[in-house]
């Protein structure tokens, strides 16, 4: 029905749609004005450059059709149709007049009046989709429509949109970072410790208005590293430094909306909109606006519990201490101890923001309980995870590293492919290895490893290897981090343990004595229960109150949790979601029934906990869990359906709940084809052959047993939350 053609030389043909002018041409995306001739409607065709698209720029316009179809909201640019063209989709919109905002401010300079005026726009429709649950995570003046002449404004593209109230985004190179690097917040990077929400679109919208108010950006710099560096951790340039008639109200407005931790952003739009349109008001009326007390509206009805680090500030300086010195060319051993539960990935993801500003890289692995006989498995997924990151970058700099490579390994390259197939894709086929057995074999491989390593310790990079649970080790892992501790500079190791489950006889302890022997610099971090006064700092943040107000109810949770913050978080988390923790939108505060919490029969061992919370899951929820935790911590689509003889788009729609309630956490973007609203799109994506597969990760160690607080036995428990599960052994 669809023909395709070469974009770049005569315009493409749709049947039903009369294609005129080309209006934007992007490195993926072609946009082009057209008639629809059903009834001449003025239409906006957008299509994929490429004639063989990625499944990830399929996923694109899908998303944003589905995120977008059923929206309807005047500031909201809805889509008419998904039409199928050649290997992919033209996406197909309204034609109102609109331009990019971007275009219009780069011919006419806004008023402060006018300046205002879009914004409260901007407020609405962010507050509209905080009432929808999305976050656009791609807010830019490239994204804004306006009606050059009613100044009325859209916002668009959905693309790399959600309806998960929060996504966590892995650490990948700038290249390939979802957004746009110049506008997005510092937690989007994947290199901030905090979790994706609505407040990540008022720090782009804080970065538009500054653009809006200045003509510039608030950094500037082509490196990419270097300006997510800025976003991260460089202090936010004053608006008035470029543009000395902003009133300050105003300027404090897009300060806020540009804090580095979204807990000291505007927590709501409405907030937002109550300052703007007062500071319009006093424009209107006096014709200057004054100084005036900003966020005094602010209250977000959403509960969120802050993901700020609480007591750890001496074993967080600790850790950027070690790294600082690793950066200067020594090679260390950090280790950090604590029950499950305590914290410890949590603290140990705090050395992100250093390493960006010295353009290193951090890679992880994590130990599994029940895969003990696969050897190296935490380091593979930590080289797995260094070559993606390595993929990401210019094909001129993956050549360097390429040669690098091959420097290092020589004609033995094949041997580390074995372990790690992924490099292959950097460094070409390789030739077989000669046959060696025994020692010869494991010596040769050791020392291969080794010159492997330290391609990617310098001074340039150093190098940080996060190994979590090396309580679980295999001897053979520990026997390479022995290795990696000699001859190699620009490291640092850090391991994470459980200190109750390992003797002075445990596998790790003895090799770190020997390390010790060896002169090998090693620390440890041994962290322990929050303090009452931290916990107490947690939940007046999380309830926005004062903390003498947050004392009774900081009381009954140190009584149940005994200062685990994994499990304090879970039993805020329940109590709110069984009603005992309510927002009163007539005062705009939070309630808690202190007299019910008391009487609740609360257990305290967090294993039954946890069970409890997933029994309340739907039936079919609990059902496709059940299944996804027979097959092991990662699972695809494809097989969990076969396991559950249930379609794809059905197995799909049962573990929305999960991934809404954070137990599923996706690998990738592909679980967006498959979103609550729409059934009918996803079918259209199987039976186009796009989307059939999707790969999603449960890890139930890490959300169930990972964390027990301390007086539970870990094994047995492990054993008892298996069977809870997955009904099976």
């Amino acid at each position: 029905m669809q023909s395709s053609t070469n974009h770049r030389d005569r315009l493409p043909k749709l049947d039903g749609y009369h294609i005129g002018e080309q209006v934007y041409a992007g490195s993926r995306t072609l946009v082009y004005r057209a008639v629809r001739l059903v009834d001449q409607q003025p239409v906006i065709l957008k299509m994929l450059k490429s004639d063989r698209p990625t499944l990830n720029e399929l996923l694109r316009l899908h998303n944003h059709y589905t995120i977008t179809k059923n929206l309807n909201f005047s500031g909201i640019s809805q889509p008419l149709a998904l039409e199928p063209y050649s290997n992919g989709y033209i996406l197909v919109t309204a034609d109102q007049g609109f331009c990019p905002l971007q275009e219009y401010i780069a011919v006419n300079t806004l008023s402060i009046s006018e300046f205002l005026a879009i914004a409260i726009q901007l407020a609405d429709i962010l507050h509209y989709l905080y009432q929808q649950r999305i976050i656009h995570k791609d807010i830019k003046p490239a994204n804004i429509l306006i009606d050059p002449v009613s100044q009325q404004i859209q916002l668009t593209d959905f693309s790399i949109a959600t309806l998960l109230p929060k996504e966590t985004e892995e650490i990948k190179h700038p290249n390939v970072l979802e957004g746009t690097l110049a506008y997005i917040a510092p937690e989007q990077t994947g290199r901030m410790n905090r979790g994706i929400d609505y407040r990540s679109d008022f720090y782009a919208l804080g970065i538009t208005f500054f653009e809006l108010l200045t003509g510039e950006l608030p950094y500037q710099t082509d490196d990419l590293l270097e300006l997510m560096h800025c976003h991260l951790a460089k202090p936010i340039p004053k608006v008035s430094k470029l543009q000395s008639d902003i009133p300050v109200p105003i300027e404090q407005i897009v300060a806020k909306l540009m804090a580095k931790n979204a807990e000291d952003r505007y927590q709501s739009a409405l907030g937002l909109k109550y300052d703007l349109e007062l500071a319009l008001e006093q424009l209107s009326t006096t014709g200057t606006i004054t100084p005036f007390a900003i966020a005094s509206t602010d209250r977000s009805d959403r509960f969120i519990i802050p993901e700020k680090l609480y007591g750890r500030d001496a074993e967080t300086k600790t850790l950027l201490d070690a790294f600082e010195r690793v950066s200067q060319g020594n090679v260390e051993l950090m280790l950090v101890a604590g029950f499950s539960g305590i914290g410890k990935t949590f603290v140990v993801n705090e050395v992100h923001k250093p390493i960006v500003r010295k353009h290193g890289y951090f890679i992880k692995g994590k130990f599994d309980q029940f895969n003990r006989n696969i050897p190296f498995s935490a380091f593979v997924q930590a080289f797995r995870d260094l070559m993606g990151q390595l993929m990401s970058e210019s094909d001129a700099q993956l050549n360097l590293w390429k040669n690098e490579i091959l420097k290092a390994l020589g004609e033995n390259g094949q041997i580390i492919i074995q372990m790690l197939p992924e490099l292959e894709r950097i460094i070409g086929e390789q030739p077989p290895a000669t046959e060696l057995s025994g020692n010869a074999a494991q010596n040769r491989f050791n020392l291969l490893f080794q010159k492997f390593i330290q391609v990617f310790t310098t001074a340039e990079h150093p190098l940080v290897i996060f190994l979590d649970d090396l309580q679980w080790a295999d001897s053979a892992s520990l026997q390479l981090l022995k290795l990696l501790m000699q001859d190699v500079r620009y490291l640092l190791v850090l391991g994470a343990y459980r200190d109750n489950e390992v003797t002075p006889a445990h596998p790790l302890m003895l090799t770190v004595r020997e390390l010790e022997k060896l002169e090998t610099t090693i620390k440890t971090i041994a962290l322990q229960a929050l303090l009452p006064s931290d916990i107490n700092q947690l939940v007046a943040e999380t309830l926005s109150c004062d903390r003498a107000l947050a004392q009774p109810l900081t009381e009954l949770v140190y009584q149940k949790t005994q200062g685990n913050p994994f499990f304090t978080t879970q039993f805020l988390k329940t109590l709110h979601q069984d009603g005992l923790i309510q927002f009163n939108r007539d005062t705009g505060y939070w309630l808690c029934d202190l007299s019910q919490i008391k009487f609740q029969s609360l257990t305290d061992d967090v294993v039954v906990f946890i069970a409890q919370q997933l029994q309340k899951l739907s039936p079919s929820t609990q059902s496709i869990l059940k299944l996804a935790a027979c097959i092991g911590t990662q699972f695809d689509l494809q097989t969990l359906a076969i396991g559950s003889s249930q379609s794809g788009i059905e197995t799909a729609m049962a573990l929305w709940q999960a991934l809404q309630e954070g137990l599923l956490v996706p690998l990738n973007q592909i679980y967006k084809f498959f979103n609550r609203n729409l059934k009918a799109i996803a079918s259209i994506s199987l039976n186009s052959g796009i989307g059939n597969r999707v790969t999603v990760l449960f890890d139930f160690s890490m959300i169930v047993c990972n964390r027990l607080p301390t007086h539970s036995s870990p094994i047995p428990k492990r054993k008892q939350c298996i069977l809870i599960l997955a009904d099976c052994s």
